[in-house]
């Protein structure tokens, strides 16, 4: 070969070295740091392997709740703070989502300097069902002591250098103790400090049967147990898609974290082997075999291409020099055929490949309005071509079918009835907005068709426990499951679920019990966002026609077509009104002047009739705390129902109102009766009643058009 033929040579294996260096940086590239740190574990003495949602340590603040960090002392004890008290974590399960807890101001001695009260996050860390209270009575005077004092258990104490005796029970309501119970209940109260400390009901029943009854602190050391509810199965959807769980500090949200971005629930390319989520060390060597066949296989095509590159070039000069011996002949030299087709061939080859790859991204990977979009043919096989037996619910705007999808995910499909315009539009306005939004009461929107498919599909996480509809005057509401405690939680998660949306400036427009789904431990997912509007926020009302479900739609917005966030306020308090009462918002069968519930309940109020309208199945006449929160509520609800939207209280006010409603009732149980006195009601004895419904205008034009009749479930 010629001295420039190896120059050539020499260029092209410089170029080649340049790529493989360059492949290699991206191949080997690290994953996205907040992966990688969230797939960090947590391991401290007796106890391993601790991930979401948790964090501390290896685990940044990003990997978990920002209430749950962990710490590990130097006696390679594990702790948690929680609200200013230290706990050592005894066990942590993530099967059953429990974690075993016990005072750490109680481990060696019950008398602490410093007494607290045990106190816990709400709708974050919640008692198991072996858990109980009992009451720890400290400093209590040495004269005076009643006769049924020998009936509580004593022990000594000696607290900042004062010797004193210090008592503990556990009932709950001292007056059980008999005909001594006022001189009892009068003495403890005398006493300077007492606290409610939960326990194992197991150990406590344990030691209150041994022969000593001064075994308190083996109790108190053996802990309890709490059930976290940290957004648990969009954990499970993320790590099943190859993700790792996390929290968004900005967002105040659930957030998966993905190798290459975070996403909002789950990673955008699933595996493409089904990667336990629990199995992480055999997730670890799959991901480095993978990157070792991709090195193999780069380094191979480098060599291929290297060998290929030379006899290239070789070929390249043999021919020059071929052609530089025939003209030296004084032969004509051929003229090589014209690249112009070739060319041509190859724009139409690229058209056609970029074309089959737009189509494959869009069907696989593409997203509409930031939601995943699925293929029609990937629903119909999900749903086995929307079989009838797989219905769950049918209402204004369409059916929703039960699925599971390939990966594996349950979800709830939504077919709407009608391709056209009008149903385009509430489609791409529910999309919108539940892209936009993310809390823990509201239903996830996994994805959706685009508008150009066969059909307007909408894909929904699977909520199994159907409605508050349901439960309350439908299939389920013999069930005996809705107690006031889980009706009064419904509440006041359904309540912070609009909150949340009117600030973000979202009105949902369509509040009822048949959109109020409820998962298998009675949580609340808010759904149905086809009527939903986006608010500005430099304005005090829409102008639209109403739309709605009679029975909830607010009288002014009927009347003025005036649409605000207190139009959701009036339709809240009609599902108050259910939840104490238990009936439909609407029943013809009652009535006529009952016909609409919020009449008939403004009017019971009003009168003084609440009995009347509660379920007796609260036991609204039998249980004191039962009757005053439930007279609460109803106060709260005849609020909300006011015709006049400017005297309707706010939603983060109801919000407010119905947590303190829960806080300062739970555990009264000395507190009187008080039934709706007239100044409790004055602010709307004179107001005009809501607009009341005939059943003539059920048939209106108006009305045909609301999604009236979604059972049972509605998403």
């Amino acid at each position: 070969m010629q001295p420039h033929v190896f120059q050539a040579m020499s260029w092209f294996i410089t170029f080649i070295t340049m790529i493989f260096i360059c492949g290699s940086a991206l191949v080997f590239a690290n994953d996205d740091e907040r992966y990688v740190s969230c797939s960090n574990l947590f391991d401290c003495g007796d106890i391993k392997g601790v991930g979401y949602p948790f964090w501390g340590s290896n685990r940044p603040d990003y990997c978990g709740y920002p209430e749950l960090k962990l710490d590990c002392s130097t006696d390679q004890d594990l702790e948690i703070t929680i609200e200013k008290l230290t706990y050592k974590v005894l066990g942590i399960d993530n099967q059953t989502r429990t974690l075993s807890v016990a005072r750490k101001d109680y481990a060696e001695n019950i008398c602490p300097a410093l007494i607290l009260n045990t106190t816990w996050i709400p709708n974050l860390l919640n008692y198991t069902s072996d858990d109980q209270n009992i009451t720890i009575y400290y400093g209590c005077p040495t004269q005076g002591a009643p006769t049924a004092l020998p009936l509580l258990p004593q022990f000594p104490c000696n607290i900042n250098a004062t010797e004193m005796t210090g008592y503990f029970t556990t009932v709950p309501n001292l007056s059980d103790l008999g005909s001594s119970a006022s001189n009892l209940i009068s003495y403890l109260a005398s006493c300077k400090d007492s606290i409610k400390v939960p326990v194992l009901e197991s150990a406590l029943q344990q030691s209150l049967s041994a022969p000593n009854l001064t075994q308190l602190p083996g109790v108190l050391n053996q802990g309890f147990g709490l059930e976290w509810n940290a957004s648990d199965s969009l954990c499970d959807t993320c790590q099943f898609s190859g993700g790792q769980c996390g929290y968004d500090q900005t967002t105040t949200a659930f957030t998966c974290y993905c190798k290459d971005q975070p996403q909002q629930f789950y990673c955008q390319e699933s595996p493409t082997e089904a990667e336990s989520p629990t199995n992480d060390q055999s997730s670890k060597k799959k991901t480095q075999d993978r990157t070792l066949v991709i090195g193999l296989s780069t380094a191979g095509a480098v060599v291929i291409g290297i060998f290929f590159g030379c006899w290239a070039l070789f070929v390249v000069q043999r021919r020059k020099r071929k052609s530089a011996q025939v003209k030296s002949k004084g032969l004509p030299v051929a003229t090589p055929p014209s690249s112009k087709g070739l060319t041509t061939s190859t724009n139409l080859s690229q058209a056609t490949t970029s074309l089959t790859s737009s189509k494959s991204y869009l069907e696989k990977g593409s997203t509409y309005f930031g939601v995943p979009v699925f293929s029609y043919s990937e629903l119909e096989e999900a749903t086995n071509c929307f079989d009838p037996s797989k219905e769950l619910g049918d209402g204004g705007f369409g059916t929703v079918y039960h699925g599971v999808l390939k990966d594996g995910r349950v979800v709830a499909v939504k077919r709407l009835y009608e391709n056209n315009m009008r149903r385009a539009e509430q489609f791409m306005n529910e999309i919108e907005i539940l892209a936009r939004l993310r809390h823990k009461n509201l239903v996830i929107l996994y994805g959706c068709t685009t508008r150009h498919s066969h059909e307007l599909l909408l894909v929904y996480e699977y909520i199994p426990n159907g409605t508050v509809a349901d439960h309350l005057h439908g299939r389920q509401s013999n069930s005996g499951l809705l107690t006031w405690p889980v009706r009064l939680s419904i509440a006041i998660e359904t309540a912070s679920a609009l909150a949340y949306l009117h600030t973000s400036d979202v009105i949902h427009r369509d509040v009822k019990t048949t959109n109020i789904l409820l998962d298998n431990d009675f949580h609340v997912k808010v759904a149905d966002f086809g009527l939903s509007r986006l608010f500005p926020n430099d304005v005090t009302h829409v102008s639209t026609a109403p739309q709605g479900t009679p029975g909830y739609v607010d009288p002014e917005y009927y009347q003025c077509y005036q649409l605000t966030n207190k139009s959701d306020v009036y339709s809240f308090g009609v599902v108050l009104i259910e939840l104490i009462s238990s009936l439909q918002a609407v029943d013809t069968n009652r009535h006529r002047h009952d016909i609409n519930l919020s009449n008939m309940a403004v009017n019971k109020i009003q009168n003084h009739a609440l009995n009347e309208l509660v379920d007796p199945f609260l036991g609204f006449d039998k249980d004191i705390v039962v009757r005053r929160m439930v007279t609460s509520v109803a106060e709260l609800a005849f609020r909300c129902l006011q015709q006049d939207r400017e005297m309707r209280p706010a939603m983060e006010e109801v919000l407010e109102a119905l947590k303190r409603i829960e806080k300062e009732n739970y555990g009264a149980g000395n507190a009187e009766v008080l039934d709706i006195r007239d100044d409790d009601v004055g602010l709307l004895k004179h107001a005009p009643p809501p607009v009341q419904l005939s059943p003539d205008s059920l048939s209106d034009p108006f009305w045909a058009d609301s999604s009236s009749s979604i059972t049972p479930h509605s998403y």
